[in-house]
């Protein structure tokens, strides 16, 4: 829900109505990313903390500087805080914004892989690895090289080949980077270079992992998101078009790429026949949340899928103070996926 209709809602009530009720509540939480490791829910999400800045479109008031992570033995099970994983203090080339990250298995190490500005105040993409999936985690000395933007997601396919999707607009930077170079003219505009709304939207990023998944093993690539004419989504079309939180999935051999459209407060998705798209649109995910953000992942869990993801109920609204959840997720017959109201 825009912040502009936050003052009017009855939050007592609101909490009532929804569907699902925060994982945590001792700390904020937000864009959560879930996986089962040997048989255990584990939860990576950002860490909400307050900066004292005025809400802007450019994260300022984010004061994001470590990651925690989070465990459940089964879906109602209680959630387990292991503490700091990671802290930015800890990261060579990071100065600030530890934002949405995510993690992944391969032999036995487990790598979180999560985007921070760096010195420069350029949005990269950063790995760190532990031999527990909750850590704590040791950061590579250096970001990815060529990596870019935030929101990194790291799919592993069934023929054990790893990608990498990502991108955000606005404060994520994306629309910086049209050239394939940094732009920082207008730094303090977070809608400068934005295409017209007659132009094709800009694009999420996808790029195959090296063995060791420490860089990529090739240039990342633009993935094409169509309408339902196979052409590409316009940049105008706020109720579909790519704006942050990358995210795949499989169900019954297809390819399920999900993402929020930002402003308009939706989770959607479009489907494809590889891990590189194209992908045609679908449909909403799930309906607006309280607070400015909707930022999502989706796990299977005892063969349900199931999708983890934030509002701003228990901070009362406050846009930047937000905790996670989760609900399930419900296919039609024909593979596409039940729309979800987080309130009732």
């Amino acid at each position: 829900m825009p912040e502009d209709s936050i003052e009017h809602i009855n939050f007592e009530d609101l909490n009532n109505r929804a569907i699902s009720k925060p994982l945590v509540d001792h700390i904020f939480t937000a864009d959560p990313s879930a996986h089962v490791f040997n048989g255990i829910i584990y939860i990576y999400p950002s860490h909400d903390i307050d900066a004292g800045e005025a809400f802007d479109d450019l994260g300022s008031h984010f004061a994001m500087e470590d990651y925690h992570v989070f465990s459940m033995e089964d879906i109602e099970s209680e959630t387990k805080d292991h503490g700091v994983a990671l802290h930015v203090d800890d990261v060579a080339w990071a100065k600030q914004q530890m934002w949405a990250p995510d993690a992944n298995e391969k032999n036995g190490t487990y790598y979180l892989f999560f985007p921070a500005k760096d010195y420069e105040g350029v949005f990269r993409i950063g790995v760190a690895t532990s031999e527990s999936p909750t850590g704590p985690f040791k950061a590579r000395p250096k970001p990815i090289e060529n990596s870019f933007s935030i929101d990194p997601a790291v799919f592993k396919d069934d023929d054990g080949e790893y990608y990498m999707y990502f991108g955000g607009l606005w404060g994520g930077q994306l629309q910086r980077w049209r050239e394939g170079v940094f732009n920082n003219n207008k730094p303090n505009s977070p809608t400068a270079h934005i295409p017209k709304d007659n132009e094709p939207a800009l694009l999420p990023f996808v790029a195959k992992m090296t063995d060791d998944l420490f860089e990529f093993s090739e240039a990342p690539k633009e993935i094409k998101i169509l309408d339902e004419y196979g052409n590409l989504i316009l940049a105008g079309d706020h109720n579909r078009r790519f704006f942050e939180a990358a995210w795949l999935h499989k169900h019954q051999e297809k390819y399920y790429f999900s993402y929020s459209t930002g402003d308009t407060h939706f989770i959607c998705y479009a489907i494809g026949e590889s891990p590189y798209g194209p992908f045609t649109y679908q449909g909403k995910i799930l309906n607006p949340v309280v607070g400015w953000t909707s930022h999502h992942s989706i796990c299977t869990i005892k063969g349900k899928d199931y999708l983890f993801y934030h509002d701003s109920s228990l901070s009362k609204g406050v846009t930047h103070l937000r905790s996670i959840k989760m609900t399930e997720i419900k296919y039609r017959e024909d593979g596409t996926i039940e729309t979800i109201n987080p309130y009732s």
